[in-house]
């Protein structure tokens, strides 16, 4: 099962692999800290400018925020960020944010395109026909906030949508969510980053409810 100390340690195995691998630009790792008594927080120094992601501007002043105070565990090669935070009391998960920003424009690819036309994983991130949104899963295991289908414990949110929580069986494990990314936005067919992840430690109990199953919604593997 899960614990802070083995999500932190999850966390920093794979922005090792990241840096090791050459896809991450730029990195920050965990670190734990006591939020309040009984309450651990594995989170990254400049966590607290997350939430210029949640105000009503446009895609490229929240990307340009979080960049400027490099709010993110890890920035890719192509820009994207990614961000890693947990809660605990105790051994118990009381909430998490995972969320990918992919860049809405790539200042690197005007400068020196060939850095990126030259390489398969950039492909499709070059490609005129892809529009960048961001995607967030969240967990919350308060009752204050938790709607049966309307706002599920653990969902999925695509783009900026404040409607959009798709739900998700359970809380998703760092692992399982850099796996997530590589599979769907970095896996090319001559380079499989996936294969070489650091194996899944951890993992949570089901959060989802038998109406939130009788939909559309995401596994998340035992």
């Amino acid at each position: 099962m899960a614990s802070p100390a083995r999500i932190q340690t999850q966390i920093n195995k794979l922005i090792s692999y990241l840096v090791k691998t050459g896809l991450a630009d730029d990195q920050k790792f965990a670190f734990r800290r006591a939020a309040k008594a009984q309450t651990v927080q594995i989170t990254f120094e400049g966590a607290e400018h997350v939430s210029v992601a949640l105000r009503d501007r446009g895609y490229d002043e929240i990307y340009l925020g979080l960049v400027k105070r490099r709010a993110y565990n890890v920035k890719m090669l192509d820009g994207a960020l990614i961000q890693m935070m947990y809660e605990f009391t105790g051994v118990d998960l009381q909430r998490h944010r995972l969320a990918f920003f992919p860049a809405p424009n790539l200042e690197k690819f005007q400068n020196d395109p060939q850095i990126y036309l030259e390489d398969e994983i950039y492909g499709d991130v070059v490609s005129r026909n892809i529009v960048p949104f961001p995607l967030r899963f969240d967990y919350g295991a308060g009752e204050d906030r938790y709607e049966e289908l309307a706002h599920p414990k653990s969902h999925l949110s695509l783009g900026q949508y404040s409607n959009c929580r798709i739900p998700v069986t359970s809380p998703v494990a760092p692992g399982r969510f850099v796996d997530f990314i590589l599979r769907n936005f970095y896996d090319t067919k001559t380079n499989q980053y996936v294969n070489e992840l650091p194996s899944y430690d951890c993992s949570f109990e089901s959060s989802i409810s038998p109406a939130e199953r009788g939909v559309v919604h995401v596994v998340i593997p035992s």
